[in-house]
């Protein structure tokens, strides 16, 4: 039923299929919660979004990077966001409900997905005075590399050209552009798909770690241990990480958490190079099973 709104017919919500540049992008209700919603782009689970509560975050990364946003500035202060990759924009929605009054901007490439969201899962409206979220259709990078000097608090960037990072997004020269985006003091949070042996999330540490000079990483212990494929936030500052707040937050999350920063982090990734534009490659692909509930 490609077009068709999402509603509910009978009691029952109803799911959405529409065909997109990118390939097939799923709306399905979320039957754990009254009004929550699953996207998924390509087969792949992409976020989920609860129109009742958008400050509940059922995908493990988007809580950790949300800890990475709680601990940004003071509790309820707004800040200035750019998210790189707008999926059902479960983050932006997190900030307007937790920070009212912050300025954000979505670089989002595909702008029938964007459509898409916004017929279905509609944001709510802002209250007088308060700012609206933008949504710049366009290369993520572009994005990023045309936006003021020192004009976010927080960079995100959570993009996907179906299961993989392009590699554009994956370099010195990119990272760099978001520490020039930042703010004094500004956090920069990837999130990295990888698996065993980890050398894609080795380099991106590595790689981020040559443009700022505080690093940390957020990852359950099995991806770390190299036994499964997985998602790993990776977050980057001039300032330093409030590492035992951090510490305490991911290990009270459902599925709990490691911090990784330091010489830990050092560690880790000895021996991984920085990656540059000249040298780049996508992210790795997932293997088959990788979003397979039974598997």
């Amino acid at each position: 039923m490609a077009g068709s709104r999402a509603q509910r017919s009978g009691g029952h919500r109803l799911a959405v299929h529409r065909e997109l540049s990118s390939g097939l992008a799923e709306l399905v209700p979320d039957i754990s919660r009254t009004d929550a919603w699953i996207l998924y782009l390509a087969g792949a689970p992409q976020s989920q979004v609860d129109l009742n509560d958008p400050t509940y975050l059922e995908f493990e990364y988007i809580r950790r990077i949300a800890h990475l946003l709680d601990v940004a500035g003071p509790a309820g202060e707004p800040l200035r966001v750019l998210h790189l990759g707008g999926g059902a924009l479960t983050l932006p929605r997190y900030v307007a409900a937790t920070r009212p009054g912050s300025s954000q901007l979505v670089a989002e490439s595909d702008a029938a997905l964007m459509d898409l969201v916004r017929e279905h899962l509609p944001l709510t409206r802002p209250k007088p005075g308060q700012r609206r979220l933008r949504i710049r259709i366009g290369d993520a990078r572009e994005v990023l590399e045309s936006v003021r000097a020192a004009s976010f608090d927080v960079v995100i960037s959570d993009v996907f050209a179906g299961p993989r990072t392009p590699a554009h997004l994956t370099t010195v020269e990119c990272h760099a552009a978001a520490a020039r985006a930042l703010r004094p003091g500004g956090t920069y949070a990837v999130n990295v798909a990888d698996g065993p042996p980890l050398g894609h999330v080795k380099a991106q540490v590595s790689t981020i770690g040559s443009v700022f000079p505080n690093c940390c990483m957020i990852a359950e212990p099995p991806v770390l241990r190299r036994r499964r494929f997985g998602n790993l936030v990776l977050a980057g500052s001039r300032r330093e990480f409030p590492e035992e707040e951090l510490r305490r937050r991911v290990a009270a999350d459902p599925f709990p958490a490691r911090l990784v920063c330091g010489a830990d982090l050092v560690r880790f990734a000895a021996g991984a190079r920085p990656v540059t534009d000249a040298t780049a490659q996508p992210s790795p692909l997932p293997p088959l099973d990788a979003f397979d509930p039974s598997a």
